[in-house]
């Protein structure tokens, strides 16, 4: 399961959607599918276009706020989806919410069949309720599918989990292993404390890495100590 944030869609403008961005992580994708005997899903963020927590803060209905997100995510689906298919790699997006016109309904066996046919499912809408973020989707959506481990895509130069904020604490250091329970007790917010207690329970691994550095996805594929394991 690849977790792709919102964020990273949106490259150096930091809003909407820049289509070398895309086609980039679509590559990126295409790529390991060549290289490697592997199912790849993928969940997308949507806070290029709409964060919840943003539209809250300024006095939205938190669910209200909540939802136009997840909407957003379905937008963010359907250009990965675009950027797939340029490349001839067959792709499915299914949303939590129903949108029957222009993506399947999440349902768990219609997508795992997909996976068993070397499609790349990407599940859009969150979990399709207000209140979730779309990391737990994440580690939700790959508990359900029974994935082998959990690849959280990080960007701005970010590579992994650090001891602080990189940017700015100049003597924060990476980690290259950490446990569940370090990353919660620490609030390291490597990932929201749901996604890493769903995680935690059913024994998925982590990995937090650099999703715009070349050849990562792969050298994680191929076993290589990339970014930030957490198990």
């Amino acid at each position: 399961m690849l977790k792709v944030s919102g964020e990273v869609f949106a490259g150096e403008a930091g809003y909407g959607i820049d289509g070398d961005v895309v086609g980039s992580i679509a590559q990126t994708i295409a790529d390991a599918r060549a290289r490697f005997d592997v199912s790849i899903a993928v969940v997308v963020g949507g806070g290029n276009i709409w964060r919840g927590l943003s539209g809250a803060g300024a006095g939205m209905d938190r669910a209200q706020a909540d939802y136009m997100g997840m909407l957003a995510t379905v937008i963010n689906g359907l250009a990965l989806q675009e950027m797939l298919e340029r490349l001839n790699v067959p792709t499915r997006v299914q949303t939590a919410i129903e949108m029957k016109e222009i993506a399947e309904p999440y349902i768990r066996r219609r997508a795992m069949r997909h996976l068993e046919k070397d499609r790349v499912v990407i599940f859009a809408g969150g979990t399709g309720n207000p209140f979730f973020t779309t990391d737990t989707a994440a580690a939700l959506r790959a508990n359900e599918i029974d994935a082998h481990v959990l690849l959280k895509g990080t960007h701005s130069g970010v590579d992994g989990i650090y001891t602080a904020d990189p940017k700015v604490d100049a003597s924060a250091t990476k980690l290259d292993e950490i446990s569940y329970l370090d990353v919660l007790s620490k609030n390291l917010r490597a990932m929201d404390a749901t996604a890493t207690t769903l995680c935690m329970d059913n024994e998925l691994p982590i990995v937090l890495f650099d999703l715009m550095g070349a050849e990562n996805v792969n050298a994680i594929l191929a076993g290589e100590a990339v970014g930030t394991l957490v198990s």
